[in-house]
């Protein structure tokens, strides 16, 4: 078996010496991690992640450098939210490493091959992790743990980004030899602004050097209050007034420094919201967006669903009948559910009709997927969303459950809004936003022909749609052929 193992390390010895050149590491073997469907492999041979090498000390021993992976086509960065596995701890196949946070979901982080943990380099709790950048060192054999050498260690260590010139370049210099602040929280420059503090007497504890609004009221609070703040102003006027180029202004009263300490609170951005923002911001920006809107009456929908509680202990919601009914109206007019192709640069129409649906967490809006909802019945629907909307609220979505939708829904219909515009979630060309049923008065024809003031329960819909992709005249289709299923709901159960 020895033998063996000395034969395959010199055969991959050579292949790696003639695909890698010179000055690459020598012994290489296959890493013991591996990716699918949020599971990471690094098949670092062949370099599927950018800068994926191995690294070896002394001897034969051989160290693997484990690298930030992308769970997912949109993710560049993540955050290390948890380490399962300690320095040393044995690594089965199966085993969760660590739980990742992409701009989707927290993934867990598993292993298909055995190992050892041998060095964290990325600690828990980091942000904003870049794919590609090395987080662990794993080792095949225990023994190996003792050959990673600090020198080694050292070399992966993450190089802090430069300052963001929030002073001028000359005043930075000066203070960058009295102080460890490369950057400013927007709360701490106004308390430093207001109470006329020396940028030099303070002292930074955010990540990479940021100073916080909580070092600056810590100093506040230490000399005492806005006197003592002020007096100390006086003498340093010059050096946070060139710094900030702001008057340098003093409280007089307790009052005034309390309103101002409790006056702003930074709250950092998740993963998930900091691509939500990036990605609506692109989509009004790049997709000509245009609307369509139609009321339709609910009362039918609302008997139909009393029926199936009380005949066939079926329950479903109100938005489970919404989902089925956009399914069948996208199945008569298939042109709406398409998405505009920028690398072809014109529209493809979708096979399946796959719906998204916007479901709110606490670390933003997620949009789960209903396959093929033109296909499935009621009860399935039903069980589906709610199986899905729990996943995305723990965050435990995978990813094909949330990547690929043809067409979204927007739902509001549990809050008092009326109507309002959806924007449009690429590279989708149409998202449908529901308002609540408010009840109002119709003029009604009885079966005699004479119209008659009748209270009915109204809906409110809004199509939002891509104008690359569909024009009016298919918006009006679409909502035509989904008012004929809101007033037939017979056609639901074909």
């Amino acid at each position: 078996m020895a033998n063996f193992r000395f034969l395959l390390q010199r055969l991959v010895r050579a292949h790696s010496s003639f695909q890698l050149g010179s000055g690459y590491a020598t012994n290489i073997r296959p890493s013991s991690l591996s990716s699918m469907n949020g599971i990471f492999r690094v098949p670092l041979i062949y370099k599927s992640i950018p800068g994926a090498q191995a690294i070896s000390s002394t001897g034969t021993s051989l160290h693997i450098v484990v690298h930030m992976p992308a769970l997912s086509p949109t993710m560049d960065q993540g955050n290390i939210v948890k380490w399962r596995k300690k320095e040393g701890d044995k690594i089965d196949v199966g085993d969760v490493i660590c739980e990742i946070e992409t701009d989707k979901a927290t993934l867990e982080f598993e292993s298909l091959e055995e190992g050892y943990l041998a060095k964290i380099i990325t600690p828990e709790g980091s942000k904003d992790v870049r794919v590609g950048q090395p987080i662990a060192i794993t080792v095949e054999d225990l023994d190996e743990i003792k050959d990673i050498s600090a020198e080694t260690l050292n070399g992966f260590k993450v190089k802090e980004e430069k300052p963001v010139q929030d002073v001028e370049p000359k005043e930075q210099e000066v203070n960058s030899h009295q102080t460890n602040i490369s950057r400013f929280s927007p709360s701490a420059k106004l308390l430093i602004a207001e109470h006329g503090i020396d940028v030099s007497s303070l002292k930074a504890s955010g990540p990479r050097g940021t100073l916080l609004k909580g070092d600056v009221l810590a100093l506040i609070k230490v000399r005492g209050g806005s006197q003592q703040t002020s007096q100390s102003s006086d003498k340093k006027t010059s050096t946070s007034v060139h710094a900030f180029k702001q008057t340098a202004a003093s409280s007089s009263s307790s009052e005034t420094l309390s309103r101002i300490t409790f006056a702003y609170e930074d709250l950092q951005n998740s993963q998930i919201r900091k691509v939500i923002a990036k990605r609506l911001l692109e989509s009004k920006q790049n997709t000509p967006h245009f609307y369509l809107s139609s009321d339709v009456i609910l009362d039918p929908l609302l008997s139909f669903r009393t029926e199936l509680r009380e005949q066939h202990n079926v329950k479903v919601s109100v938005n489970d009948i919404v989902i089925k009914a956009v399914a069948l109206a996208l199945r008569n007019v298939p042109e709406a559910n398409a998405y505009w192709s920028d690398e072809k640069g014109e529209t493809t129409i979708s096979r399946s009709i796959d719906i998204s649906i916007a479901v709110a967490t606490e670390k933003g809006l997620m949009t789960p997927i209903i396959r093929n909802a033109d296909e499935k019945t009621l009860s399935t629907i039903s069980s589906e969303v709610k199986e899905l909307a729990e996943r995305a609220r723990n965050g435990k979505l995978k990813p094909e459950q949330f990547q690929g939708g043809t067409f979204s829904i927007s739902n509001l219909g549990m809050f008092p809004v009326d109507h309002f515009c959806a924007i449009i979630n690429p590279p989708q060309a149409c998202i449908l936003a529901v308002g609540r049923g408010n009840k109002v008065v119709e003029p009604i024809k009885d079966i005699d022909g004479i119209e008659k003031p009748v209270v009915v329960t109204k809906m409110s819909l809004k199509l939002s749609a891509d104008h690359r992709v569909i024009d009016a005249e298919i918006g009006g289709k679409f909502l035509g052929a989904l008012s004929s299923n809101f007033s037939d709901l017979r056609r639901l159960l074909l």
